[in-house]
């Protein structure tokens, strides 16, 4: 289980480690597009979309759906609240580590203004 769900993580994170994608990730959170209406938008061609959006539907970050000759694309919310959880767990890690950083550093502080006040001049 631990496993499936890392390999889920490197896919999504390897899928945004790409300007282009990160970029259809925001447009499609404002609203469902076409690979078409996404090539125009980016200047590029279909081909290169259609490999864009590939990636991104591999990762589980989008879903596409073909109606006629159109395939819509919408953004999938699951596997970003796992790269968000993932985030977060990092962030608690380095708020914990910086927060007894602090601590350290207010001892220390603490102790030379003690020391400074009982040398003898």
């Amino acid at each position: 289980m631990v496993q499936y769900a890392r390999a889920h993580l490197d896919t999504s994170l390897a899928a945004l480690a790409d300007s282009t994608r990160r970029g259809v990730l925001e447009q499609l959170g404002r609203e469902d597009a076409s690979i078409t209406a996404l090539a125009d938008r980016f200047h590029m061609t279909l081909t290169g979309m259609k490999k864009h959006v590939g990636v991104l539907e591999q990762a589980g970050l989008v879903v596409t759906e073909k109606v006629g000759r159109v395939r819509t694309c919408r953004i999938g919310a699951r596997r970003l609240d796992e790269v968000a959880a993932w985030i977060a767990s990092y962030h608690q890690l380095w708020d914990a580590r910086f927060g007894e950083l602090d601590q350290v550093i207010e001892e220390l502080k603490q102790k030379e203004k003690s020391d400074g006040h009982h040398q003898p001049e």
